[in-house]
């Protein structure tokens, strides 16, 4: 038994602790709580600052690509994209990232390989291929379109659709690859040549296809979505997750609360981009749209009661790139300056993870007892400044599923 002591306890869901100790075995948390209630025991004892749940990064995507061009998606190949992606793995682990939901990219392959211990990495939830419409935000604009739908039919990150068939087809595709949430792209984007952000790309009756092929797999949907059309329609259809939510409104946020659907703001990928300032001029006028708007967005839903999980569209492979792994623990900053608290933003990283995957979500991202014992310890109180989180160095700890894969 390990037993972690600490002069604060941030549990995921709940008040924080003084002076508290965190018990675990055999991959399970067995105490969490006040030190002085708390069963003798610990063969390896740690004493922190501060202890709390490892962090969820419920929106990223394992792509292998070394700068912003998504279009190279199609033409790198998948080997060495994969290569690539396994020190962003590790560089997640470092910022106490302990559990991602990959929204697009590679992550149903690298799952088995953190699975069976053959790369060190968070657990991964993965989505497969991204489901788009023809034309949509995740077709590849720029190349002959025969090429595109054939990357989607042999295990790509992306998958062309169109109906409902071809719809319902396509999320068994993603369900025989052990998908684990089902990724759609309900509006346009930035990153993509032609399309619209605000545009709806497919029907409601696609959506509703989508959703209920993946329901039947008790598998929940996540819908990259902008635009308000968009927006409401796959609310209509039954999906889990809005991803970015940009144009959301009070309708829309009234309609997420009704349907219990989960907003994935993903505020990092939006300041990683404009800061850097490399986008080609069409998309950054795109992306200039959205950025004027979606702070306000995510002001919006949090105001309104929305729940909120944290996601950044992390994507690029490579220390201290724009958009880069490692750098997740950003997007809590972001979220604050959006009107949460420093408590508020950490339930999103932690207990409103699992959330993200419905029947799907394991039982993880809060320190009580009989939970998944993934934890980190932090040199500073992320309560006074929570851009202590940010910061891989001040991460002086993490333990996954009980074993301790980082140390100061």
């Amino acid at each position: 038994m390990e037993r972690i002591s600490a002069d604060l306890l941030i549990p995921g869901d709940g008040d924080p602790v003084r002076n508290a100790v965190v018990l675990l075995e055999a991959g399970i948390i067995r105490y969490a709580g006040p030190a002085e209630e708390a069963p003798p025991g610990g063969v390896t004892e740690t004493r922190a600052a501060v202890v709390m749940p490892g962090l969820w990064d419920c929106h990223n995507h394992l792509l292998g690509l070394t700068d912003l061009d998504t279009s190279r998606i199609a033409t790198v190949p998948m080997p060495l994209r994969a290569a690539r992606s396994v020190p962003d793995l590790r560089a997640a682990l470092d910022a106490g990232v302990t559990s991602i939901r990959e929204v697009g990219g590679l992550g149903v392959y690298l799952a088995q390989a953190v699975a069976e211990g053959s790369v060190e990495g968070p657990a991964i939830y993965a989505s497969g291929s991204i489901l788009s419409a023809t034309g949509g935000h995740g077709d590849v604009h720029g190349l002959p379109l025969h090429w595109v739908a054939d990357f989607g039919h042999s295990g790509g990150d992306f998958r062309l659709a169109d109906g409902a068939d071809e719809c319902m087809r396509a999320v068994r595709e993603q369900l025989r690859r052990n998908a684990k949430v089902i990724k759609v792209c309900a509006s346009g984007g930035v990153l993509s040549e032609l399309d619209h952000p605000i545009h709806q790309q497919f029907t409601v009756a696609e959506l509703k296809a989508i959703v209920e092929v993946a329901g039947m797999a008790d598998r929940v949907v996540a819908a990259h979505c902008h635009g308000k059309p968009g927006l409401m329609a796959a609310l209509e259809a039954g999906v889990r997750t809005i991803e970015h939510g940009t144009y959301l409104d009070e309708e829309v946020c009234d309609a997420m609360r009704e349907t219990d659907a989960v907003l994935v703001a993903t505020r990092t990928v939006i300041d990683e981009l404009m800061t850097d300032g490399t986008l080609p001029a069409p998309l950054m006028v795109k992306l200039k749209g959205v950025a004027e708007v979606h702070a306000d967005a995510v002001a919006l839903a949090h105001s309104r009661g929305v729940t909120l999980a944290m996601g950044t569209d992390i994507f690029v492979s490579g220390a201290g790139r724009p958009n880069s792994w490692g750098r997740n623990g950003r997007e809590l900053a972001h979220l604050v300056a959006c009107g949460l608290t420093p408590l508020e933003a950490i339930r999103t990283a932690t207990a409103n993870g699992p959330l993200t995957l419905g029947p799907q979500g394991p039982r993880s991202g809060v320190l009580a007892t009989g939970y998944d014992a993934d934890v980190i310890t932090v040199a500073a109180n992320p309560l006074d400044d929570i851009n202590v989180l940010a910061d891989p160095t001040r991460i002086t700890g993490v333990w996954k599923a009980g074993r301790r894969v980082k140390a100061a």
